[in-house]
């Protein structure tokens, strides 16, 4: 259900990262990167609520560390493919994501 949607739609601006002390732009692409090799990588039939929170995921796993700023772009890629396919593996329940929010309102 990929053909819905858009990459673009998850692309993040340097205003979008947040303050990386002036990293902003690095940031940014760096974790676009990742999600264009993600988005090559997702099969084109997962439901968009899937889609949707995987990109979530990723990049609230990466956000709050410097390992944005640290690790190369590849290990970057490496590791949110790696993280990607352990979380389909699983079995992503978008309705998770959902709980996961009013749980923290």
């Amino acid at each position: 259900m990929k053909d819905l949607t858009s990459v673009h739609d998850y692309l993040l601006s340097p205003n979008d990262v947040g303050d990386w002390e002036g990293e902003e732009e690095l940031v940014a692409d760096k974790i676009n990167a990742v999600f264009h090799a993600l988005w090559q990588h997702l099969p084109d039939d997962s439901p968009l609520a899937v889609i949707d929170e995987l990109m979530h995921s990723v990049w609230n796993e990466l956000r709050g560390g410097y390992v944005l700023l640290e690790a190369d772009e590849d290990e970057l890629v490496d590791w949110a493919l790696a993280y990607v396919d352990q979380r389909l593996e699983e079995g992503v329940d978008p309705d998770d994501l959902a709980e996961d929010d009013d749980e923290e309102e």
